[in-house]
C-alpha cells in the first residue's frame, strides 16, 4: 500500500523527540466503545462486521479531527503493511491479524486513530511525544463526544460503557506512558520499582503491549482499573507516579555517572563498537544496544549526536520497517543482515555529520 510505503519515510508519532528527550517517551489514550445493539467484533460474522466498518469509516471520515486521514481495511494490506502500522503503534497486533471488516482510520501524522472492529467495535486513541496524558485525554473525549452524535453506544447506568473485555467495562479509558529506563534498569532497580507500581493498581508492560518485554530499556505504565473512577482521577495517578519514576530514572543516571562512569562508558562503547562493525544483529540485541547510545546521548557522553538520529533508528531496524525499505519480504536471518547494515550506514553517517539519512 502507498501510503504504508510513505509512512515509513517520516517519523514515528511515538518516537518524536518534539516532546523532549528524557526518561519519558510518549502518551496515548485510548477509549474502548461499542454500538448499542450489535454484537461486539467476536460474535458477528463478517457480514455484520462489514457493515459496522463501512458504517462507521464513512463517519470517521467526515470528522474534523480526522482530516488529512487515511483509511486501512486489513484485507488490502500485507503482513509487511501490518507489521509496520504495529511497529508504529498504530495498530494493535491483535487487530493485525483481523481480515474483511476490520482495519483502521488514522491521521497522517499518527497523532489520533481509530480502530474498527479489533476486540470491541471502536478503539479511538490518540498518542504525542512527551507527557501529555490530560491533552491527549481531551483530544479522545472530544473525537468521543463527536462520534455519539451519530452513534449510540453499548452503555449501562450501572457499570458504564460496556466492552468485549470485563476489564475495560466502565470508562472504557486504557491511558499509558513509554518510558526509557536504562539507568534503573543498569542500577539493578527497576525490579522494586515495577513492584511497587503494581500495588498501586497500574501495569508495567513491554515495548509492544500486554505480553512483550521491555526491548531497549522501553516500559509501558498504564491504568489497570477502568471501573468506579472518573477518567480524570485515573489520568491524574498515573501522570503523578510517571513524574515519580522519571525523578528515579534521572537519579539512577546521576549515581551511576558518579559511582561507575568507567562502566558506563564502556557499556556505551560496547555498544557503540559492535553496532558499528556487526556483521548480523538481532532486532532486540540492536534495541538494547541502541538504548545505550540514546542513553549517551541524553548523558552528553557522544558529543553531538541527537536523540532523533538514534530514535529514527529504533523504528529503521523493526522487522516491517526493514521489510520495507527492502522492498520485498525476508526471513529471520536476511532480516538479520538487512538490520546490520543499516545500522552501519546510518551511524557511519552520523559520525559524518550528515545525520540519520
Amino acid at each position: 500500500m502507498k501510503a504504508i510505503d510513505d509512512l515509513v519515510r517520516q517519523p514515528g508519532a511515538w518516537l518524536d523527540v518534539s516532546g523532549g528527550a528524557g526518561a519519558v517517551v510518549s502518551s496515548r489514550v485510548r477509549l474502548a466503545r461499542n454500538i448499542d445493539r450489535r454484537p461486539f467484533p467476536g460474535w458477528a460474522g463478517e457480514e455484520e462486521s462489514l457493515r459496522v466498518w463501512n458504517e462507521m469509516t464513512a463517519l470517521l471520515a467526515g470528522l474534523p479531527a480526522l482530516n488529512s486521514h487515511l483509511v486501512a481495511e486489513m484485507p488490502s494490506l500485507t503482513r509487511v503493511d501490518r507489521e509496520v502500522l504495529v511497529e508504529r503503534h498504530i495498530i494493535s497486533r491483535e487487530l493485525a491479524e483481523k481480515n474483511a471488516g476490520s482495519g483502521v482510520v488514522f491521521r497522517r501524522d499518527e497523532s489520533i486513530s481509530v480502530m474498527v472492529n479489533e476486540e470491541d467495535h471502536l478503539r479511538i486513541q490518540a498518542m504525542r511525544p512527551g507527557l501529555d496524558l490530560e491533552g491527549l485525554w481531551r483530544t479522545v473525549d472530544a473525537l468521543d463526544t463527536e462520534i455519539e452524535r451519530s452513534v449510540t453506544y453499548a452503555f449501562s447506568p450501572r457499570l458504564g460503557y460496556l466492552t468485549a473485555c470485563p476489564t475495560n467495562v466502565g470508562t472504557g479509558i486504557r491511558a499509558s506512558v513509554m518510558m526509557h529506563l536504562p539507568g534503573l534498569v543498569l542500577m539493578n532497580e527497576i525490579g522494586p520499582v515495577i513492584k511497587g507500581i503494581g500495588k498501586i493498581g497500574l501495569a508495567v508492560r513491554g515495548l509492544w503491549g500486554e505480553g512483550t518485554e521491555a526491548a531497549g530499556n522501553m516500559f509501558q505504565l498504564s491504568n489497570q482499573t477502568t471501573l468506579g473512577e472518573k477518567e480524570e482521577t485515573l489520568i491524574s495517578r498515573l501522570a503523578q507516579i510517571v513524574t515519580e519514576v522519571g525523578e528515579h530514572e534521572a537519579n539512577a543516571r546521576a549515581r551511576m555517572m558518579q559511582q561507575k562512569e568507567a562502566s558506563l562508558r564502556n557499556h556505551i562503547g560496547r555498544a557503540y563498537g559492535i553496532l558499528m562493525h556487526a556483521y548480523m544483529l538481532s532486532s532486540k540485541e540492536t534495541l538494547d544496544m541502541l538504548s545505550a547510545l540514546r542513553l549517551g546521548v541524553e548523558m552528553e557522553l557522544l558529543g553531538d549526536w541527537k536523540v532523533a538520529d538514534v530514535n529514527a533508528l529504533f523504528l529503521s531496524v523493526q522487522p516491517g520497517h526493514l521489510q520495507k525499505a527492502g522492498g520485498k519480504a525476508m526471513g529471520s536471518d536476511k532480516r538479520d543482515f538487512a538490520r546490520a547494515r543499516t545500522v552501519r550506514e546510518r551511524l557511519a553517517a552520523i559520525r559524518s555529520g550528515r545525520g540519520g539519512k
